[in-house]
């Protein structure tokens, strides 16, 4: 009778910690914000002076605080830690601000972000400068990435695209503006497509010109054809697009010129306004131009062919130096894209501010992604598993960069989207004879739009 008194006793206590174990895999989130911020808030603020003391992030006190510790305790004067501000809870970890001491500076901090995770038990701590001594620690309490769910507010807007989620769980933003053409590498079931359409069903709903080229017969892209102003299947057909671009490119230049007074013969290098200080009733509609595995505008099998490709190259690098003011932007997808794809390529590719890399077969690939950028982001792409499609290393000409995943989108409520943005897409009369077919659905398959699923692990 007594064992099972015991057997009972300890029954409720077996079960909570089953529960919370089953809860920490299947539900990080709920297991987070009901056990693991409480346990990871009473360990920071038990050990934050210690941690500090053990991370080498303490300095000596003031000479005034110094003379008040001993004239009122009379015990020894010990290294202070940097203040701390409020611990605010969020969704996914704890964020907390540092004042640095004199002599600190944030990447002391960062350096010691490794030391920080175990010491409070979360799963990453990344440090942010928010002003002249003040840094902001995010700590991220579970692996977001491994079941992707975007965050409800997040800072989208006209030519900017919530599109994936970073690994300290803040929305990575496509931003044309501030980022015209962007590169995304990765192989075969790498999470290119699912990256591709978050994208592309972002834009569908804003005025924007949406214009493909994708050279596997349009299986990538043609699902979206109804919100597409343009599309072309093949390398013969790209060679007819790309030239109507270029000459678009040059007549918005015209416009520009016009408007403020530049001559009419100066070369279109030298203007350094674009269509944004164009009145609004003026400006003409940015243009988004997605390439799908661009190596097949440049692999060549006769001389003809050879000519053709060194005209679309020329077009492409056209507009990657000068599309941006004129409102062009590239977006170019592939598997590899290196100097062995023939002349021009490696100078195009200097021309793609962004570059994301999902997995690759070969180190030399995240090279060609990432490491004329940051060598560390081309060894972080290296790294990433078979398993986890959609995950990628993010990055630009600035030097940093993060890691990053997209959350699963089913392409029948991609295609569903870009149908019902169709309306959307804006008039471009020299895109017209591009604009592809698109047969009327019928009635029985319409159908509601879902809600993205996010991707798992």
């Amino acid at each position: 009778m007594t064992d099972l008194v015991t057997l009972a006793e300890l029954g409720g206590p077996l079960a909570a910690i089953g529960g919370a174990a089953y809860a920490r895999h299947a539900h990080p989130a709920v297991y987070w914000s009901t056990v693991g911020l409480p346990i990871s808030v009473a360990r920071l603020m038990a050990s934050y002076s210690s941690t500090m003391d053990a991370c080498g992030l303490t300095v000596e006190p003031s000479r005034w605080r110094a003379l008040a510790v001993r004239a009122t305790t009379r015990r020894e004067v010990r290294p202070v830690p940097p203040r701390r501000g409020l611990i605010r809870p969020t969704s996914t970890g704890l964020r907390l601000r540092l004042r640095l001491a004199p002599g600190q500076e944030p990447a002391d901090v960062a350096a010691s972000a490794e030391r920080l995770r175990h010491a409070w038990g979360v799963h990453a701590v990344y440090v942010r400068d928010v002003k002249p001594g003040v840094v902001e620690l995010r700590l991220i309490g579970f692996d977001v990435l491994r079941k992707v769910r975007m965050p409800r507010r997040t800072d989208g807007g006209f030519l900017r695209v919530p599109v994936a989620l970073r690994e300290e769980a803040t929305a990575f933003v496509r931003d044309y503006r501030a980022v015209p053409h962007e590169l995304v590498l990765g192989a075969t079931l790498s999470g290119k497509s699912m990256y591709l359409r978050n994208l592309l069903t972002g834009l569908a709903a804003q005025p924007v010109v949406l214009v493909g080229i994708d050279c596997k017969r349009g299986v990538e892209l043609a699902p979206f054809a109804a919100r597409l102003s343009a599309l072309a299947t093949d390398p013969d057909q790209a060679a007819e697009l790309l030239p109507v671009l270029v000459k678009e490119m040059e007549d918005r230049y015209d416009l520009i010129k016009a408007r403020q007074g530049i001559a009419a013969g100066t070369p279109d290098e030298l203007i350094t306004s674009d269509i944004w200080g164009l009145p609004e009733s003026e400006r003409p509609t940015p243009i988004v131009l997605f390439i799908d595995e661009v190596a097949e505008l440049f692999l060549v099998a006769t001389r003809k062919e050879e000519e053709r490709r060194d005209e679309m190259v020329t077009q492409l690098i056209r507009l990657a130096q000068l599309g941006r003011a004129a409102g062009i932007y590239l977006e170019v997808f592939g598997q590899r894209f290196g100097a062995e794809l023939g002349k021009g390529a490696t100078m195009l590719r200097a021309q793609l501010t962004g570059r994301v890399c999902h997995r690759v077969n070969d180190e030399a690939s995240a090279k060609m992604a990432l490491g004329d950028i940051a060598p560390d982001a081309a060894f972080a792409a290296c790294a990433i598993a078979a398993e986890r499609p959609g995950l990628a290393v993010a990055g630009d000409t600035s030097g940093g960069w993060s890691r990053i995943r997209t959350p699963y989108l089913p392409l029948a409520d991609a295609a569903a989207t870009c149908r019902e943005s169709a309306h959307l897409a804006p008039d471009v009369p020299a895109l017209t004879p591009f604009r592809p077919y698109v047969p009327p659905r019928p009635v029985e398959d319409a159908g509601p739009v879902t809600a993205p699923r996010p991707v798992t692990g």
